[in-house]
């Protein structure tokens, strides 16, 4: 699986200082719920793994940004059919 990133769309309310470093965050926050949910889907349908990648991003962030995350849901989506199709094929 590639690893996920995190595309910040919005930049225009983000200043310039910060678009880097909470992109940084973002990603390695999405990656860490990767790691946690992969190979424990226990046959979890995908758009609940869907949910559970969100939530475990979310649970690594600070409250403030975590509030203000939401990731493309087709995106989040394909992570977890991802995640799915390999653990059905091991």
């Amino acid at each position: 699986m590639a690893e996920p990133h995190v595309t910040v769309a919005d930049l225009d309310t983000v200043p310039e200082n910060l678009r880097e470093p909470l992109t940084e965050q973002l990603d390695s926050a999405l990656r860490r719920a990767v790691r946690v949910v992969d190979g424990d889907t226990r046959g979890e349908p995908v758009d609940d793994v869907a949910d559970r990648l969100l939530d475990e991003t979310k649970s690594a962030l600070h409250p403030d940004i975590a509030d203000g995350f939401s990731p493309d849901k087709e995106d989040l989506r394909r992570v977890a059919e991802e995640i799915v199709a390999r653990e059905a094929a091991a």
